[in-house]
């Protein structure tokens, strides 16, 4: 995936267009309502929508592409055969396809947001810099669990395809839930103060909310070790059901012809 270039250029380019266009919308809706006592300031906001944007392909709605070929063609029939863990082999195919696509597109749309825009005066829509150097590292560590846990989705949405012996149902279905409950639409602390504690808690939230959360400093000590926390919780969680489905989608798999 590190070879196609032109993709990683055409993706930026394309979330640098509808990051504009929600850095527009989230300035709109800041100047027009009154934000007394709201979670996020505009500044934040804006950098959030860059790093949801930078981060973009990090979001779990579509499967591998490899392994949904491999369900037309047949040739999943191979992966059942090979000396290795079947999980593991696809864990790490899918892990790798999303990294590879997300590092490049981050790093242009950091040095996009974060550099060129200050340099062409306009900083007050740029990407801003972590809340300290504490939180930079965590955040880190929580980009990492995010791949992880992302991965750990994605092998879901394989298995799906693979028991349904068709890829674009899953993915349709999933696309809309995951983009709205992983916050890259609109940070989730926008949304009604009673939805929070649910909105922290379901899984989808350790892919873009929770790392943006520790970025910005509003979860930070001992509640950004609890996120980080919630996100390995659900990794494990999803990865011990993805054995089981996978166990039994397997089991049942039936290669038709010669």
């Amino acid at each position: 995936m590190l070879q196609y270039r032109t993709a990683a250029l055409a993706g930026f380019g394309t979330q640098c267009w509808w990051g504009g266009i929600k850095v527009m919308v989230l300035a709109a809706f800041y100047s027009g309502a009154s934000m007394a006592g709201t979670p996020m300031s505009l500044t934040q906001a804006i950098t959030y929508s860059w790093l949801s944007q930078g981060l973009l392909v990090l979001v779990p709605w579509l499967g591998d592409p490899e392994v949904a070929q491999a369900v037309r063609t047949g040739a999943v029939a191979y992966d059942r055969l090979r000396p290795v863990d079947a999980y593991a082999l696809w864990f790490a195919r899918s892990a790798g396809w999303i990294a590879a696509r997300v590092l490049p597109r981050v790093a242009l749309m950091a040095a996009f947001a974060g550099i060129a825009l200050p340099l062409a005066g306009l900083g007050d829509w740029a990407w801003q810099p972590s809340a300290s150097f504490s939180a930079a590292v965590a955040f880190l560590a929580s980009a990492v669990l995010a791949l992880l846990l992302s991965t750990s989705m994605v092998m879901l949405l394989n298995i799906a395809a693979t028991a349904a012996l068709n890829e674009r149902g899953i993915n349709a279905l999933a696309g809309p839930v995951v983009i709205v409950f992983s916050g890259n639409l609109l940070p989730l602390v926008l949304l009604p103060d009673a939805w929070q504690t649910a909105l922290l808690l379901q899984p989808f939230a350790g892919v873009v909310d929770i790392p943006a959360r520790i970025y910005f400093g509003l979860m930070s000590g001992w509640q950004a070790m609890a996120g980080l926390g919630l996100q390995s919780f659900w990794i494990v969680v999803l990865v011990v059901f993805g054995r089981m489905a996978m166990q039994r989608t397997m089991r049942r798999l039936e290669v038709q012809g010669g």
